[in-house]
Protein backbone atom coordinates (compact mmCIF):
# COMPACT_ATOMS: atom_id res chain seq x y z
CA UNK A 1 0.00 0.00 0.00
CA UNK A 2 3.15 2.32 1.34
CA UNK A 3 4.50 1.68 -2.28
CA UNK A 4 1.49 2.36 -3.82
CA UNK A 5 1.06 5.48 -2.88
CA UNK A 6 4.73 6.22 -2.96
CA UNK A 7 4.50 5.89 -6.92
CA UNK A 8 1.65 7.87 -7.50
CA UNK A 9 3.34 10.55 -5.86
CA UNK A 10 6.37 10.36 -7.69
CA UNK A 11 4.03 10.01 -10.88
CA UNK A 12 1.94 13.45 -9.98
CA UNK A 13 5.47 15.27 -9.58
CA UNK A 14 7.21 13.62 -12.29
CA UNK A 15 5.14 14.36 -15.36
CA UNK A 16 2.41 16.82 -15.23
CA UNK A 17 1.50 19.18 -17.30
CA UNK A 18 -0.24 22.40 -18.15
CA UNK A 19 1.78 24.34 -15.61
CA UNK A 20 4.96 26.08 -14.91
CA UNK A 21 7.96 24.05 -13.66
CA UNK A 22 9.82 25.30 -10.99
CA UNK A 23 13.91 24.65 -11.01
CA UNK A 24 16.01 24.11 -8.00
CA UNK A 25 19.72 23.22 -7.41
CA UNK A 26 20.50 20.14 -5.95
CA UNK A 27 22.23 20.31 -2.19
CA UNK A 28 25.70 18.63 -2.59
CA UNK A 29 25.09 17.27 1.11
CA UNK A 30 26.60 17.70 3.85
CA UNK A 31 27.05 14.85 6.46
CA UNK A 32 28.73 13.53 9.80
CA UNK A 33 29.83 10.26 10.33
CA UNK A 34 32.50 7.38 10.21
CA UNK A 35 32.65 4.31 7.88
CA UNK A 36 34.51 3.05 5.31
CA UNK A 37 33.16 1.96 1.32
CA UNK A 38 34.76 3.13 -2.22
CA UNK A 39 33.42 4.33 -5.29
CA UNK A 40 33.86 6.30 -8.36
CA UNK A 41 31.46 9.49 -9.74
CA UNK A 42 31.10 11.46 -12.66
CA UNK A 43 31.72 15.13 -11.87
CA UNK A 44 30.04 17.80 -13.58
CA UNK A 45 31.53 20.22 -15.41
CA UNK A 46 31.19 23.64 -13.93
CA UNK A 47 33.25 27.01 -13.70
CA UNK A 48 35.98 28.13 -16.08
CA UNK A 49 39.20 25.95 -16.47
CA UNK A 50 41.02 25.09 -13.39
CA UNK A 51 37.79 25.33 -10.89
CA UNK A 52 38.05 22.62 -8.38
CA UNK A 53 34.83 23.33 -7.26
CA UNK A 54 32.28 20.91 -9.80
CA UNK A 55 29.39 22.78 -10.57
CA UNK A 56 25.49 21.43 -10.37
CA UNK A 57 23.06 20.96 -13.14
CA UNK A 58 19.54 22.36 -12.04
CA UNK A 59 17.10 19.49 -11.88
CA UNK A 60 13.53 20.42 -12.98
CA UNK A 61 10.23 19.69 -11.07
CA UNK A 62 7.21 19.41 -12.48
CA UNK A 63 4.25 21.16 -11.32
CA UNK A 64 1.99 19.45 -8.59
CA UNK A 65 -0.90 20.26 -10.81
CA UNK A 66 -2.10 17.75 -14.02
CA UNK A 67 -3.63 19.33 -16.72
CA UNK A 68 -7.11 18.41 -18.80
CA UNK A 69 -6.77 17.10 -22.10
CA UNK A 70 -8.45 15.97 -24.54
CA UNK A 71 -7.98 12.03 -25.66
CA UNK A 72 -9.05 11.18 -29.33
CA UNK A 73 -10.17 8.19 -28.99
CA UNK A 74 -12.28 8.70 -26.02
CA UNK A 75 -14.05 11.82 -27.68
CA UNK A 76 -13.62 13.09 -24.21
CA UNK A 77 -11.32 15.51 -21.83
CA UNK A 78 -9.58 13.97 -19.57
CA UNK A 79 -6.71 14.71 -16.84
CA UNK A 80 -3.08 13.83 -17.97
CA UNK A 81 -1.23 12.35 -15.22
CA UNK A 82 2.26 11.37 -17.39
CA UNK A 83 2.61 13.21 -20.90
CA UNK A 84 5.75 14.46 -23.73
CA UNK A 85 6.00 13.95 -27.31
CA UNK A 86 2.94 15.62 -27.42
CA UNK A 87 0.90 12.84 -25.52
CA UNK A 88 -0.57 12.08 -22.86
CA UNK A 89 1.04 8.21 -21.93
CA UNK A 90 -1.57 8.05 -18.08
CA UNK A 91 -5.03 9.61 -18.33
CA UNK A 92 -6.78 9.67 -14.71
CA UNK A 93 -10.59 11.45 -14.13
CA UNK A 94 -12.58 12.96 -16.70
CA UNK A 95 -12.53 16.62 -16.70
CA UNK A 96 -13.22 19.90 -18.12
CA UNK A 97 -10.89 22.61 -19.44
CA UNK A 98 -10.69 25.73 -16.64
CA UNK A 99 -11.07 28.09 -20.18
CA UNK A 100 -14.52 26.31 -21.13
CA UNK A 101 -12.82 25.92 -24.48
CA UNK A 102 -13.32 22.26 -25.80
CA UNK A 103 -12.71 20.63 -28.85
CA UNK A 104 -16.09 19.83 -31.55
CA UNK A 105 -14.87 16.16 -33.11
CA UNK A 106 -18.19 16.58 -35.45
CA UNK A 107 -16.68 20.10 -36.55
CA UNK A 108 -13.09 19.54 -36.26
CA UNK A 109 -12.84 23.27 -33.74
CA UNK A 110 -12.77 24.54 -30.86
CA UNK A 111 -16.09 25.82 -29.42
CA UNK A 112 -17.06 27.30 -25.99
CA UNK A 113 -19.00 24.77 -24.17
CA UNK A 114 -21.38 26.09 -21.86
CA UNK A 115 -22.35 22.57 -20.17
CA UNK A 116 -19.57 20.76 -19.86
CA UNK A 117 -20.55 17.06 -18.96
CA UNK A 118 -18.29 14.10 -17.86
CA UNK A 119 -15.54 15.15 -20.07
CA UNK A 120 -17.56 16.08 -22.76
CA UNK A 121 -19.76 19.31 -23.62
CA UNK A 122 -23.40 18.49 -23.75
CA UNK A 123 -23.98 22.22 -25.52
CA UNK A 124 -21.52 23.90 -27.90
CA UNK A 125 -21.25 27.62 -28.36
CA UNK A 126 -19.26 29.97 -30.36
CA UNK A 127 -16.02 29.24 -31.93
CA UNK A 128 -12.62 29.62 -29.49
CA UNK A 129 -9.40 29.56 -29.14
CA UNK A 130 -7.97 27.35 -25.97
CA UNK A 131 -5.53 29.59 -23.52
CA UNK A 132 -3.28 26.34 -23.52
CA UNK A 133 -0.12 26.65 -25.75
CA UNK A 134 -0.43 22.98 -26.47
CA UNK A 135 -4.22 22.09 -28.33
CA UNK A 136 -4.61 18.57 -29.93
CA UNK A 137 -4.11 18.20 -33.77
CA UNK A 138 -7.31 16.00 -35.03
CA UNK A 139 -4.29 14.79 -38.34
CA UNK A 140 -2.21 13.25 -36.49
CA UNK A 141 -4.12 13.19 -32.97
CA UNK A 142 -0.66 14.41 -31.17
CA UNK A 143 -0.67 17.99 -29.29
CA UNK A 144 0.79 20.75 -30.99
CA UNK A 145 1.70 24.23 -30.58
CA UNK A 146 -0.84 26.32 -32.84
CA UNK A 147 0.56 29.55 -34.28
CA UNK A 148 -2.56 30.75 -36.08
CA UNK A 149 -6.01 29.92 -35.23
CA UNK A 150 -9.43 31.13 -37.62
CA UNK A 151 -13.18 30.16 -36.44
CA UNK A 152 -11.50 27.70 -33.13
CA UNK A 153 -9.65 25.65 -35.99
CA UNK A 154 -5.29 25.69 -35.83
CA UNK A 155 -4.59 27.06 -39.24
CA UNK A 156 -0.45 26.54 -38.78
CA UNK A 157 0.75 23.85 -36.44
CA UNK A 158 3.96 24.07 -34.37
CA UNK A 159 6.17 21.62 -33.44
CA UNK A 160 4.60 18.83 -30.30
CA UNK A 161 4.07 19.58 -27.12
CA UNK A 162 3.53 17.96 -23.72
CA UNK A 163 -0.33 18.50 -23.01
Amino acid sequence: MVRALALVALLLVAACPGGAARTTTPDPGRGTGSGSGSGSGKVIPGGGSGSATPGHAPISTACLQPGCVYHGAGSAYFTCLSSGAGSCFHFGARCAPTDGCMFDASTASYRACAQPVEGRCASFGAACAPTSACAWNPTDGLHHTCEAWSKGACTRWGSTCAP
